[in-house]
């Protein structure tokens, strides 16, 4: 699908508010509500657009740490770990990567003996390496059109 100057400022104006209502991203991309409907609709089923989602703040639901967990894993035990982490709801993504790890995820927890205890979890599959993160100087942020 390709995605013209419109569609990309929809995209614009949904990723910093999902919950716009179609009249004001109508107004926002100088579109009619139908026209903007049409739109919304070819770029959900094209898959540009995944979902919407709500940003919690970690830290106000009991959350104070988040780390990401580097971890090598021999191959007869990569589909064990996958099956671990999907377990874990403190896990909010997991990578497949190149270089020394075959992993990286990251998680969140209550406090470090609960990351203590998270790791602990995968630790007998491989090697780990845990960094916490201290601060987030540049968080995830909207995706715009290739330059």
């Amino acid at each position: 699908m390709e995605i013209d100057g419109k569609s990309w400022r929809i995209l614009e104006c949904l990723q910093a508010e999902a919950r716009l209502s179609l009249t004001e991203l109508a107004r926002a991309v100088e579109l009619s509500v139908p026209a903007v409907s049409e739109r919304l609709k070819r770029l959900e089923e094209a898959g540009v657009i995944k979902g919407y989602h709500a940003r919690v703040a970690t830290e106000k639901v009991g959350y104070t740490l988040c780390a990401i967990v580097g971890i090598t894993v021999p191959q007869p035990y990569k589909q064990t770990l996958l099956d671990v982490l999907t377990a874990m709801p403190e896990v909010t993504e997991c990578h497949h990567v190149t270089g020394a790890d075959s992993y990286l995820f990251r998680l969140v927890a209550r406090d470090v003996a609960h990351l203590e205890a998270l790791v602990a979890r995968v630790n007998h599959l491989g090697e780990t390496r845990t960094s916490i993160i201290l601060s987030t100087p540049l968080a995830e942020r909207p995706l715009l059109p290739p330059r």
